[in-house]
């Protein structure tokens, strides 16, 4: 049983997986890091892309600043956001889940 103990990650950890899995599992969370890979974006044209409500994007681009899967410039008036690493890193991985076929 030690062996096996010993295989399992930490509660700290499985908590941080946990949330990193709960930002990735939301369709609009993952049309957002998509769009970003594209290029950065500014919120405006990010809500044409996801056609949300403004209160409802900011909850959805927070949650995605708070695992550190985007960031976001302040550049003028306007706050840029782009793909961090990490996002790239976990865009990629849900790539194997979907077939990538566009919007439904």
């Amino acid at each position: 049983m030690e062996g096996l103990f010993a295989r399992i990650p930490d509660s700290p950890a499985l908590r941080s997986g946990s949330r990193l899995h709960h930002a990735l599992a939301d369709p609009i969370r993952l049309s957002i890091l998509s769009a970003l890979l594209a290029q950065p974006l500014c919120v405006c044209v990010i809500k044409v892309v996801v056609n949300i409500s403004d209160s409802k994007l900011s909850y959805h681009l927070n949650i995605l600043k708070e695992q550190d899967l985007i960031t976001g410039e302040q550049q003028g008036n306007w706050i840029i956001y782009s793909l961090t690493d990490r996002g790239r890193r976990a865009l990629k991985c849900t790539e194997r889940v979907g077939s990538g076929k566009g919007r439904s």
